[in-house]
């Protein structure tokens, strides 16, 4: 008897590129460059959905009212046909229900919210931060679980009890415990994202409803594809085409550099729009470029072969 696997309803697209922030060389916001990059990643890439302002996005190192441009600007490109997602976490709770009410007004499909960081709050204040955000407006939530930035881990008794609020519908994972998501998975209908792109698959086949990409940038096709293979129920040729993105993945956040750094420096490469990146980050230099070059290289020529190679110890 086949089994089936169990498939969350994907309120924030199934593939989804967490998309940097264009700038024009003097380090200004590139509206024009935004709307290129997110045209080519959604009718090109294959990508279903957007993440704007996170991590990837610079969100530390933009103010109010260019993140709203942003949302704007990608909503009047592409958001007929993706889902957009505004990242509004701060440290703040006042200052997040704020861009929070600002995104749904800009147009955005649905709010990522970090937990609160550098303050190190108790779960129980994570909890209320989360719900008062979700009460600020009519969009879903998707939580960001990222303890090794914030300083603060949610655990799964706190996503348990947030479970049950009518907006919180989805989380990004990158909190590196998988236990922990599949107790999570197995109680609740949130619909679990990959947010280490190593993660993609092995999340996927524990219930998760897609990825949130910071490789996606560079590669959106070759990421695309393993879920399409998974979800054909080819399980061996998403396997494959996952470890053929290693090469790229460990080198766009294998932690030589943020990946904002190294996306951005892949997109140069490629001539995409992605501009500088604003400090403290500084930009890759010619060595490090270099090398992105090459695994970006590397694999796209694995994932070509993906459906014909057969890596050891993975059953053809």
């Amino acid at each position: 008897m086949q089994t089936m696997t169990r498939t969350p309803a994907p309120p924030f697209g199934r593939v989804a590129a967490a998309m940097i922030t264009p700038f024009t060389a003097d380090g200004a916001l590139d509206t024009d460059g935004a709307q290129r990059l997110a045209t080519r990643l959604v009718d090109d890439g294959g990508c279903d959905a957007l993440v704007l302002s996170g991590t990837t996005g610079e969100s530390p190192t933009t103010s109010d009212a260019e993140k709203e441009t942003l949302l704007r600007a990608v909503v009047e490109a592409v958001g007929d046909r993706a889902r957009i997602t505004a990242g509004v976490g701060t440290s703040d709770t006042r200052h997040t229900v704020a861009l929070a009410r600002g995104a749904e007004r800009a147009g955005a499909h649905g709010l990522l919210v970090v937990t609160p960081y550098y303050s190190r709050p108790t779960q129980e204040a994570v909890s209320h931060h989360l719900r008062t955000v979700a009460d600020a407006t009519g969009l879903p939530v998707m939580l960001y679980d990222i303890p090794g930035r914030t300083g603060t881990a949610l655990t799964a008794r706190t996503l348990l009890r947030l479970a049950a609020h009518p907006r919180i519908a989805g989380v990004k994972d990158c909190g590196y415990d998988l236990l922990k998501s599949a107790k999570v998975l197995a109680a609740t209908d949130l619909a679990y994202y990959a947010g280490c792109d190593e993660q993609i698959l092995p999340l996927r086949a524990l219930g998760g409803a897609g990825c949130v990409s910071t490789v996606a940038n560079a590669a959106p096709r070759a990421v695309r594809a393993v879920l399409d293979a998974y979800d054909a129920g080819d399980t061996a040729t998403a396997a494959r085409r996952q470890l053929a993105l290693v090469p790229l993945i460990e080198a766009v956040t294998g932690g030589e550099a943020p990946g904002t750094v190294t996306a951005k420096a892949l997109l140069d490469h490629l001539g995409l729009p992605a501009g500088p990146v604003r400090g403290p980050l500084l930009a890759a230099d010619a060595e490090l470029t270099s090398r992105l070059a090459d695994a970006l290289r590397t694999t796209l020529d694995r994932t070509a072969d993906a459906d014909t190679a057969v890596p050891a110890g993975v059953p053809g």
